[in-house]
């Protein structure tokens, strides 16, 4: 697999969910792309979107719908200006129309030309998609299938790789396994933070890394800031009220000296990003939009209260985590669709682990250490939101989740980094756990949760 960059896995987006929304949104995107290059665009009569498997079960809930709309007009998850989605929306439904790479205009029916196939899977992934274009003649003008792995990344059929993949580059520090990452970095005598950012001089040459960094920090902490102001019921229907300002009003209130006051408010900072994301609000894949409060708490905790914080400390966290969640997607994965939530806040767990014991001055091993710590204590949880929705559980156990994120740096802090479990161990058993799973536990809302809560 060729190695990724950090800006592909840290990506700004929209919520609620990087595979049901950001995904399908750049795949429909991708295919007025091939339209065009095929010069059928102005060609095309109807559109019609077939989903499948999981995108099928919990796509409504995570607004695939509106996704798939706004990718067929051109928008992008990166760009599209929020506070223009829902006018924008409703306006194609009460026409019936669309603008097809944002200029030709065809008639759209959601009911007749967006079809859920619940029963069926494609063969590559369950988050599967088809893309069809026709004449006016009812010729077939272009075919495509599209699968959205998690993460924003979507892989078309006929390619081997994601279409945000670029193809093999030479880098200095090409590691596919922790205990490589390890090695390396022993030989050399640097970092994993500095062996990350070495590549992304070979993958992004003319990108400034500590300017994007910073971006992508930026991004973080504003969506943690609105979600800490915001109040009312996220959308949806199950009436969950969001809960991050009052929680914030309460802890400002206690005293000084509360020992747990600290991890109340990395909870608290958690809840904040995860409100926003179900909202539909700009959040930062990390390394999913499901999981993506974990690791802003995570860094607002060492921002807040780790002496001598620094904005390189910042990137350096970052470029540690990113080196984490390069090694669970490529050995296992970080969809909850494939393998359940290990893969999400599992893996985002693992990698805040690793990013705090890299800026508490933690050895190369001790990140390694906590990083598997952070997989091992998630292993086997599974994907089961209730009425699809990024809500419940999905708030609460990214707040969980940042806790246990630096629970697991503190005990590799103060380990010497030998322990008898590795961290590829760990993401092996989260790769074959997720096979054995029952596939209703994962992103399915057929199980679980899902099952024994009533949605109302």
């Amino acid at each position: 697999m060729a190695m990724l960059s950090v800006f592909e896995l840290f990506k700004v987006g929209i919520g609620p969910s990087s595979s049901h929304t950001m995904g399908p949104m750049r795949a429909a995107a991708a295919f007025c792309a091939e339209l065009r290059a095929a010069d059928a665009l102005a060609s095309t009569h109807l559109v019609t979107i077939d989903l499948f498997g999981s995108l099928a079960l919990t796509g409504l809930g995570h607004a695939i719908d509106r996704a798939i709309l706004l990718g067929l007009e051109g928008e992008s998850p990166e760009l599209v200006d929020i506070e223009s989605i829902a006018p924008r929306v409703a306006a194609i439904r009460d026409s019936k129309r669309l603008r097809l790479g944002g200029t030709h205009e065809i008639a759209f029916d959601e009911a007749r030309h967006l079809v859920f196939h619940r029963t069926e899977l494609l063969p590559r992934h369950t988050n599967g998609m088809r893309f069809s274009a026709t004449s006016s003649s009812g010729a077939e003008l272009v075919r495509s299938e599209y699968y959205s792995i998690g993460g924003g990344f979507v892989v078309n059929a006929r390619d081997t790789m994601s279409a945000s993949e670029p193809g093999a580059r030479q880098v200095p520090y090409d590691f596919h396994r922790a205990d490589d990452l390890v090695d390396m970095g022993e030989a050399a005598g640097t970092s994993v933070a500095a062996m990350v950012a070495a590549n992304e001089a070979v993958l992004n040459p003319s990108r400034d890394l500590h300017a994007g960094l910073l971006h992508i920090w930026r991004v973080m902490q504003d969506c943690a800031a609105r979600g800490l102001k915001t109040t009312g019921e996220l959308p949806g229907g199950l009436r969950v009220r969001r809960r991050a300002p009052s929680l914030a009003n309460k802890l400002r209130k206690l005293p000084a000296g509360d020992p747990l006051r600290v991890l109340d408010m990395v909870s608290v900072w958690a809840m904040a990003v995860n409100e926003e994301n179900a909202a539909g609000g700009r959040v930062v894949t990390a390394p999913t939009n499901g999981a993506s409060g974990l690791i802003p708490a995570v860094l607002h905790y060492y921002t807040e209260y780790v002496a001598n914080a620094s904005d390189q400390g910042v990137c350096t966290f970052l470029l540690t985590a990113a080196a984490i969640g390069f090694l669970c997607k490529e050995n296992a994965s970080i969809s909850g669709a494939e393998v359940g939530c290990q893969g999400e806040v599992g893996v985002a767990c693992a990698m805040a682990a690793a990013g705090l014991v890299s800026v508490l001055g933690g050895t190369n091993r001790q990140i390694e250490h906590a990083a598997e710590i952070g997989i091992e204590h998630h292993l086997g949880m599974t994907c089961d939101p209730i009425g699809g929705l990024v809500q419940i559980p999905c708030i609460e156990r990214n707040a969980v989740g940042a806790v246990k994120a630096i629970h697991a740096a503190r005990m590799a802090m103060n380990s010497d980094g030998e322990h008898k479990l590795s961290l590829d161990q760990a993401i092996e058993t989260m790769r074959r756990t997720g096979q054995d799973m029952q596939a209703s536990y994962k992103e399915t809302s057929l199980a679980g949760l899902a099952l024994n809560v009533i949605n109302c």
